[in-house]
């Protein structure tokens, strides 16, 4: 950090502030502590029957390998409305959204994932600005050497193994990248 944004001072420094435990910016003219915070990412697994809908990335990172919808949640949404708003934006599918399914922990690029159960409500689906391909995929069909990160393969492992008996229950894991 540079500058402040609350005051424009350029006088920021990285101390602890007093009745705390880590760094943090701190801007010397103001006084204004920054807070840095994790981003959450949220998403569906939009399934219809037995397949489940992934869309090929029309953005970085990870241009061109499918992935689950999701992106980062918004100031004031809910997570479900994100991840609801982040389907429609990523793949034009209107669905019906369920549970919490699974949620990633990935501390070292501060972020956190959640991704919800969701029931596409039709089979109206598409690319657009942000996917180059939408598709339907059955278990056998999934291009498991294309995904584009792990919280994607993970969460599908677990869909596909749960729609065997149909209990499907939250699953929290830690992603650590050494």
């Amino acid at each position: 950090m540079n500058y402040c944004p609350v005051c424009g001072s350029s006088e920021i420094s990285l101390k602890i502030p007093d009745g705390d435990n880590r760094e943090r910016y701190v801007c010397s003219n103001c006084g204004t502590i920054h807070y840095s915070n994790p981003n959450v990412v949220v998403g569906t697994i939009p399934s219809y029957e037995d397949k489940i809908l992934l869309c090929k990335r029309g953005i970085e990172p990870r241009y061109g390998l499918w992935t689950l919808p999701a992106g980062f949640l918004e100031n004031g949404e809910s997570l479900s409305d994100g991840a609801k708003r982040e389907t429609k934006e990523e793949t034009q599918a209107d669905v019906e959204m369920g549970m919490i399914y699974s949620i990633f922990n990935i501390p070292q690029i501060n972020q956190i994932y959640v991704i919800h159960l969701a029931k596409l409500k039709d089979l109206t689906y598409g690319p657009t600005s942000e996917s180059l391909e939408v598709k339907l995929f059955k278990k056998d069909e999934i291009p498991y050497e294309e995904l584009a990160f792990p919280f994607v393969s993970k969460t599908i492992n677990y869909f596909f193994d749960d729609y065997k008996t149909k209990e499907f229950s939250l699953r929290v894991k830690d992603i650590i990248r050494k």
